[in-house]
């Protein structure tokens, strides 16, 4: 080999050697594109798998289920989960918009999850006041985690589907820095419920 050749050997090994001392500095001052940002919201069913929901209810009993959020935002992030409750007629969120609904929350479970975790809680609900009217269910209140609230959502017998249908879901919000408030993070997940018991 000539000397030239070591010149190019010695100006390749050092260059090499000189971005593998600087890349830790580098990576402070360069943005490099992250994988997709997101949410998870679920409901699992009373034994924590997607199956065995509680679908025909009657007044007076205990329904459990288990709400979680998975945290892949890259970062910290500051939920609030509300459980929403409503009948056929009421409007759920508007995802193509991203609005939330407006029925006022009835519960919320808050939660500061970091990045790649998970969170998970119960959900017991039941309904201690339901009377019924001809072809129309009245649920009175219901009782979420041992606090009741009133509720007096009306339902009509649906024919088609036999019975008074209400829907328990969930919506995710998430804390804004930006706006130092939490805002709808177009997430929201629930459950039908058949009040014929």
């Amino acid at each position: 080999m000539r000397l030239d050749d070591y010149r190019v050997v010695f100006a390749a090994v050092g260059l090499i050697g000189l971005l593998l001392i600087a890349t830790p500095t580098l990576s402070a001052f360069l943005q490099l594109p992250s994988g997709e940002k997101f949410s998870e919201l679920w409901v699992l069913g009373p034994g924590r798998m997607a199956e065995g929901y509680p679908f025909n209810v009657e007044a007076g009993q205990n329904y459990t289920v288990y709400v979680g959020v998975g945290n892949h935002m890259a970062s910290s992030v500051y939920y609030v989960l509300y459980v929403k409750f409503r009948n056929q007629t009421e409007p759920l969120p508007n995802s193509t918009d991203g609005t939330p609904s407006p029925l006022p929350p009835l519960y919320e479970y808050r939660a500061i999850i970091p990045d790649g975790e998970v969170w998970e809680a119960s959900l017991t609900f039941s309904f201690p006041h339901v009377s019924r009217f001809e072809n129309e269910c009245l649920v009175e209140a219901l009782a979420i985690n041992d606090v009741t609230f009133a509720v007096d959502k009306p339902a009509m017998w649906d024919v088609n589907g036999t019975g008074y249908y209400y829907q328990l879901f969930l919506e995710l919000w998430i804390y804004s820095l930006e706006s130092e408030s939490f805002q709808f993070h177009n997430r929201f997940v629930g459950i039908w419920l058949n009040m014929t018991g």
